[in-house]
């Protein structure tokens, strides 16, 4: 009789298919010495049917669902905790082939009938922001491309549900891991199903990757957490910032929609005392004028650094309101983000693994 050890150790060394492309899978069906339909059809019931085993794969025989049993297994990642806020949101700790664990969050809003996941695209964060909990993590490694895609469907599998838009604002820098989250929109595109206009892409200002980004030309939405309108202080929030300066950024930016005619969103974390005072925002307005761009605004998400200490606090409704009258002073469209999620440590910028840091 086998232990739970070696169960664990025979799992380890299956192939996993979720989360591959359909050239992936075919390759992996031609190792096996099978004829390459049998890959569209494996990957019918993984991305179409979302099966959680061979069994359930109708159309391919006992004997070839039996070998398959035997080569791989269905999900890549193993949900290690499941935590569901008042407002329904679903944050998900999952744990990775090599025992490093990520959050991801499933998002849905009482005015629409769509479904947002935010994914994390690396293992912890080195860009340090010093109002997210996940630089508090450290930078532990990137995440493949199957690793990325896999978070979609290990949550589809798990609520039933068909998700219809994806934010790359989970744990981790996605321009730091530009090639496998190129690939991951790849796949989430054409074997997912979630189209182009429905991915988003936030980056802390990672220059080269924004570049990458604009020669793939992929017509997804790009989002710049920008959170301040002078060098100054966001290379305090921000230290990336010293790395690639505020000017080469913008730059790099306006060469960006210029050239792929995309609206940008630009995010901005509203501090109190910090970020939010009335210069700032008309700063920001004068800053992103020429830009073709919309502004959202994110209250601070009450987050502790690493020893327990709030550093920030909140701004309250009315400055929140105030600058947004003000940063709409060029005419471009300003929101202030809905929160989802704060009550489980869910929402922006307080992603920091909770759960096994306090086992």
């Amino acid at each position: 009789m086998s232990t739970s050890n070696e169960t664990v150790n025979e799992s380890a060394n299956l192939k996993a298919l979720s989360g591959l492309s359909l050239a992936e899978l075919e390759k992996f069906i031609e190792e096996m010495g099978l004829p390459k339909y049998r890959a569209a059809q494996i990957h019918t019931w993984i991305y179409a049917k979302l099966v959680t085993s061979f069994d359930e794969m109708t159309n391919l025989g006992a004997a070839l669902r039996d070998r398959l049993k035997q080569e791989a297994k269905i999900g890549l990642l193993d949900i290690a905790h499941l935590q569901v806020s008042r407002d329904e949101t679903r944050k998900y700790l999952f744990k990775l082939p090599d025992g490093k664990i990520v959050e991801s969050v499933l998002m849905s809003f009482n005015d629409r009938t769509t479904l947002t996941a935010c994914v994390s695209s690396q293992v912890g964060c080195a860009v340090g922001c010093t109002f997210c909990a996940t630089g508090y993590l450290g930078f532990k490694r990137n995440l493949t491309a199957q690793e990325i895609v896999d978070q979609i469907m290990a949550i589809e599998r798990e609520s039933g549900k068909r998700i219809s838009n994806i934010v790359y604002m989970g744990q981790g820098e996605p321009l730091l891991n530009t090639e496998e989250v190129i690939k991951s929109i790849h796949t989430m595109i054409e074997s997912v199903g979630i189209g182009a206009r429905h991915i988003t892409v936030s980056t802390s200002g990672i220059i080269p990757g924004i570049e990458r980004l604009r020669e793939e030309d992929l017509p997804i939405c790009l989002a710049l957490s920008l959170h301040a309108p002078d060098s100054k202080t966001r290379e305090e929030i921000v230290p990336i910032t010293k790395t690639y300066p505020l000017g080469a950024l913008m730059e790099s930016l306006k060469n960006y929609t210029d050239s792929t005619g995309r609206r940008v969103t630009i995010e901005y974390v509203l501090l109190a005392g910090v970020t939010d005072k009335p210069e700032q925002a008309k700063a920001l307005a004068e800053m992103v004028r020429d830009i073709h761009c919309m502004i959202n605004l994110i209250p601070f998400n009450p987050t502790a650094n690493d020893l327990g200490e709030m550093l920030y606090e909140r701004p309250t409704r009315e400055a929140q309101l105030r600058f947004k009258q003000l940063a709409e002073r060029t005419g471009k469209t300003v929101t202030i983000r809905l929160e989802r999620g704060t009550d489980i440590d869910a929402a922006c910028g307080q992603l920091h693994n909770r759960f096994l840091q306090t086992k």
